[in-house]
């Protein structure tokens, strides 16, 4: 049936362009390809494009995205598919060019630090092309990728796919001092506060990041304080949401450093 001109009342995204600062995030997390960054802001391209379920919501840092009721056309999922097979391969970095939201995994070489060659020490490869650090004291890291922050991680990330995830509060990694060799190796990163951020905006991302990412496996590593509970709460919320059966794991640090349980 051809829907060319036709329009029903249904709901659709509205992006309120005062507060839009054209960071792009929500560029990456529509799977549709229903957003543009034109002129510093994003744009709907098409109402047919646009499916409603949001997805681009929880990432926008700025609020700026809503979900109203208006005549629009109808979603047409075959107009989605051309309009995809049209899209690079590789979507480009956000118009404003900010780094916080470009996602890049990291390839690991093997490399010998001066003076000790009895050493092998994993360090990063970065495969966006920048110039790995010109340093003898650099520490090798067991991160893989970016993004980390929970608000700017696409769900479709590529190093979220069949990742084991590590939602971790943010004061944990300056808590305890393994945390590189002992929590972060081999994982995925998400990086959140239960506290200071954004509750429902975070859960809603986490779901989406678990109904789309075949995650492996969640831990969740929090800090002993009360508030900080709020980050088990919520991951068990999300996993309860996307309908998978997820193992689930949860570490406490103390506010010392130790490992609680």
């Amino acid at each position: 049936m051809d829907n060319v001109g036709t329009k029903i009342k249904r709901k659709i995204i509205k992006i309120d362009e005062d507060k839009c600062d054209g960071c792009g995030i929500c560029v990456t997390a529509c799977a549709e390809g229903a957003l543009k960054i034109i002129d510093g802001k994003a744009r709907l391209v098409s109402d047919k494009y646009c499916d409603s379920l949001g997805a681009c919501l929880p990432g926008c840092p700025q609020r700026a995205i809503s979900i109203e009721e208006r005549e629009a056309e109808p979603f047409d999922e075959e107009a989605v598919k051309l309009n995809l097979a049209k899209q690079p391969a590789t979507r480009p970095e956000p118009a404003c060019g900010c780094p916080s939201a470009a996602v890049r995994q990291f390839e690991k070489t093997e490399t010998l630090p001066c003076g000790c060659p009895s050493t092998t020490v994993s360090q990063f490869k970065d495969t966006s092309g920048q110039r790995e650090p010109d340093r003898k004291d650099y520490q090798p890291s067991a991160l893989g990728h970016w993004p980390v922050q929970l608000t700017l991680v696409p769900p479709k990330a590529p190093f979220l796919k069949g990742a084991d995830l590590l939602l971790a509060a943010d004061c944990t990694a300056f808590s305890y001092g393994g945390f590189h060799p002992d929590f972060l190796k081999d994982h995925a990163l998400l990086v959140a506060c239960p506290k200071l951020d954004n509750y429902e905006a975070h859960l809603a991302k986490l779901t989406d990041i678990l109904r789309q990412s075949d995650v492996r496996s969640l831990t969740v590593l929090r800090m002993e304080v009360p508030c900080c509970a709020g980050l088990t709460k919520m991951a068990m919320q999300a996993v309860l949401a996307s309908n998978k059966d997820i193992p689930f794991k949860e570490t406490i640090i103390g506010i010392r450093g130790e490992v609680k349980s």
